[in-house]
């Protein structure tokens, strides 16, 4: 969308009251240049529950990463080196944690072990100055600092059921939660880790430019030499880096690509059915094949990210939003232009909605809506022809038109677009009934709040007060 954006305070800017911020309702208005492609609201936004607002600032860089510590807490932390501590419901500022003197480069939580029955809530944070950090988040103290990286920790993931964490970057590193090394694999030479997804068996699968790397963990007992990583097999069938990677559950994981290659993999076996990528015939409305090829316009088909509720698979690919069903092994639903730039980052809500940001700075929530079954009703060919699949027989053709038949069609409904940010939303969390917390380029956090139900809470706590002083 070639669109001037303004935004008009209702009182020219958010004040601080200590940490709190006291005014929470901005009005905002937009003036388009150019018609745009991408669906539009008008003021009416009836099912958008998200009327009001708190501008959170502390950051003096791109805000780039959030993680949720528990469910009324959350660390955001980006360009600047510096993690907040906040408070979802209240958008206090609990603790401001210096430490790293270069941009933060991953940010994971890392609870308390199942066996440990006082709650020690912690965080760790990586970061371009070779370091990692451990914090402690109930006092905001630092626990401890690991510096003795070879290269920038690019992912950390936590595996809850054994106690330890993994960093990846030019090598990969097992660590437990006194931050004693375990073991590590040999130096990478190709790429560094980008990505890592816990699998059964103790396995790990790291994305390291175009290859899927299975490790698997050796995990120390009474009478071993100790804890021990061994890579078990490469995975070459991606044809660009790996941008994306989701494990939808024990069965199955996920992977896409820079040139919009998304392949289906099995969990245990780490195989795929892929045997050539040719043209599919836009007739036909099921999927033959677990790996989906996008066109060639590399900006336009990028697979951003990647999540999944089980059923489905939800793809953030250039400007669009896709659902594959991994059932059906069909695309059920898709929005080619959601938005006016790169798709950055996507969620599944309860009640089949989802949450999508961009880098035109927007947040828009969509909903999945079942269309009314007409008989073998056709995809729009603008969508089809974006994507190729591997040749289908005879048989296989047969039984994607009996399933067009009797499988049903949805659509991807705008139904709230959230204006507040002026650059590039990196990412969001949901928290339910508390609110949506965006981060972005313009250096700001926003918590997103239910108007209804804050205006109750509002008039509740009027009435206790004044039933405390005896006003009524």
């Amino acid at each position: 969308m070639h669109a001037e954006e303004q935004v008009v305070q209702a009182d020219s800017e958010v004040r601080m009251k200590g940490t709190l911020p006291v005014i929470i309702i901005i009005i905002f208005c937009r003036k388009f240049k150019k018609k745009s492609s991408v669906q539009s609201l008008g003021e009416e936004q009836i099912q958008n529950p998200y009327t009001e607002l708190l501008v959170l600032k502390g950051h003096h860089d791109i805000v780039r990463f959030l993680v949720k510590i528990d469910d009324y807490r959350f660390a955001s932390a980006g360009d600047d080196g510096i993690v907040f501590l906040w408070n979802a419901q209240t958008g206090e500022k609990l603790f401001e944690l210096h430490g790293h003197t270069h941009k933060i480069t991953a940010i994971t939580a890392f609870p308390s072990s199942d066996a440990c029955k006082e709650k020690n809530y912690l965080i760790l944070t990586a970061s371009a100055d070779r370091t990692v950090i451990v914090w402690e988040c109930n006092s905001g103290k630092q626990v401890q600092k690991v510096s003795c990286f070879h290269s920038t920790v690019k992912c950390l993931t936590v595996l809850q059921r054994l106690d330890v964490w993994l960093s990846g970057g030019s090598d990969l590193c097992v660590w437990n939660r006194k931050l004693d090394l375990l073991c590590k694999t040999s130096h990478l030479t190709d790429a560094d880790i980008s990505a890592l997804v816990e699998l059964p068996k103790n396995c790990v699968a790291a994305a390291v430019g175009k290859e899927l790397i299975i490790f698997r963990l050796v995990v120390s007992t009474e009478g071993s030499e100790g804890w021990d990583v061994l890579e078990l097999k490469r995975l070459v069938d991606h044809q660009d880096n790996i941008l994306s990677l989701v494990s939808v559950n024990d069965l199955t994981l996920v992977t896409g690509s820079h040139v919009g290659e998304l392949i289906v993999w099995d969990a245990l076996d780490w195989t795929n059915q892929v045997c050539e990528c040719t043209s599919w015939d836009p007739a036909l409305h099921i999927v033959t094949q677990q790996e989906i090829k996008l066109s060639q316009n590399q900006r336009e088909v990028s697979i951003q990210h990647l999540t999944s509720d089980e059923e489905c698979v939800f793809a953030a690919v250039g400007k669009g939003i896709y659902v594959y069903n991994l059932q059906m092994k069909r695309l059920i639903a898709c929005q080619r232009t959601a938005h006016d730039s790169t798709v950055l980052h996507i969620a599944k809500l309860p009640s089949r909605q989802l949450i999508s940001c961009s880098e035109d700075g927007s947040v828009r929530i969509w909903e999945l809506r079942e269309k009314q079954q007409l008989p073998a009703e056709p995809v729009p060919t603008g969508f089809l022809t974006m994507w190729g699949f591997g040749r289908a027989n005879k048989q296989a053709s047969q039984t994607a038109k009996k399933m067009q038949e009797s499988t049903s069609s949805y659509s991807l409904e705008l139904i709230g677009d959230l204006i507040g940010h002026s650059s590039a939303v990196q990412m969001f969390l949901y928290f339910d009934e508390l609110g949506l917390v965006t981060c972005s380029a313009d250096h700001l956090i926003i918590l997103w709040k239910d108007g209804e139900r804050e205006s109750r809470l509002r008039s509740l706590a009027l009435f206790q007060k004044l039933e405390q002083n005896n006003d009524l």
